[in-house]
């Protein structure tokens, strides 16, 4: 996290992890920076949606905007433990609190808060690992093998990526599927996510000062409006439901249509509710951690595995784009 002396540290994370979170503080504290720590829980997150009164969804955090005008670095430990937590809430109320939240993002963004957060998409849960169809162990044990990487490896790697990417026009992304996908990338900044915050991260603006464990990822905005062609996501987990056969296709990059062989209702309702800037194509990312890799058979798709290949649309300013709709959707596409 490159954490330094006189450094304002928010630490966040779930009761399950009160002695990680616990450590966490007391190794920010000896480096002489001055630790918040702020505990949440599936609990607590379903009961302000059901309990708190609507009428202050849309209206903006100023608790948030007073803490982010003074944090330095948010390190975030994953904590839920449940999916589809919110599957029965209508989706319009996500949008409007999303939106209420736009200015503090907004702040994040322009102090370049630094992050480190811990469970990217694969924190091991029971929930998590039934979806995937694994066991609890052997799911923890693929996340910790791939938080323990060898980083040097990793950032040699990450680098390679980035060189050849940086140094490409067009991007062709194939499947067996179907899928068939071309955008341009000249003069886009490639961003690696090695696991480390280096001084020359830090230099390059809010994108390049997220660490996501485990880490490894090489990716990029393409251009705007360059993206051309159809993408088949063969499952997409959505509030703990299958989408199974999800077709997207993109024009002038814009996605112009959506279908699925089944599962796409709520998915749906919450695309339709969204505002503008839900429809740009908006990221390519490329997995390059050695250590994580998918069990034959199983159902797991995350960021990370060496070889898996995300795309997304809406929300790109993490991956160093220009859209900051609140709405974000990513789709996995291994052995493409």
């Amino acid at each position: 996290a490159n954490i330094h002396d006189g450094e304002f540290v928010m630490i966040s994370g779930g009761i399950r992890d009160i002695e990680l979170l616990e450590n966490i503080v007391i190794q920010v504290g000896k480096l002489g920076a001055y630790p918040i720590l702020t505990i949440g829980s599936d609990r607590m997150n379903r009961r302000w949606v059901t309990e708190v009164p609507e009428k202050y969804d849309s209206r903006t955090p100023e608790s948030d905007l007073k803490l982010f005008g003074f944090i330095t670095a948010v390190i975030n430990v994953d904590y839920s433990e449940a999916i589809g937590l919110f599957a029965d809430i209508p989706p319009e109320r996500f949008v409007t609190r999303g939106k209420a939240y736009e200015p503090v993002n907004e702040l994040i963004g322009k102090r370049n808060v630094k992050g480190v957060n811990l469970g990217n998409g694969l924190y091991p849960t029971e929930a998590s690992a039934k979806q995937f169809g694994v066991t609890l162990n052997e799911l923890s044990d693929l996340f910790w093998k791939g938080v323990n990487v060898d980083y040097a490896k990793l950032e040699a790697t990450g680098k390679s990526v980035q060189s050849i990417l940086s140094a490409g026009k067009e991007i062709q992304l194939t499947n067996p599927n179907g899928t068939d996908l071309k955008m341009k990338i000249e003069k886009r900044v490639v961003l690696v996510s090695d696991g480390v915050l280096s001084a020359d991260d830090l230099k390059k603006g809010f994108a390049a000062s997220q660490v996501y464990l485990p880490a490894g990822e090489a990716y990029l905005a393409p251009v705007p409006g360059t993206t051309e062609g159809t993408v088949v996501i063969d499952r997409q987990f959505y509030q703990n439901k299958e989408i199974l056969g999800l077709t997207l296709t993109f024009k002038a990059g814009k996605l112009i249509s959506m279908t699925a062989k089944s599962g796409l209702e709520a998915l749906q309702k919450m695309y339709d509710a969204a505002g503008p800037g839900k429809e740009d194509f908006a990221f390519i990312d490329l997995g390059i951690n050695p250590n994580v890799t998918v069990k034959p058979g199983s159902k797991l798709v995350a960021w990370m595995p060496a070889g898996m290949v995300t795309i997304g649309i809406g929300n790109n300013v993490w991956a160093g784009g220009e859209n900051k709709t609140p709405y974000s959707m990513a789709s996995f596409l291994p052995g493409s």
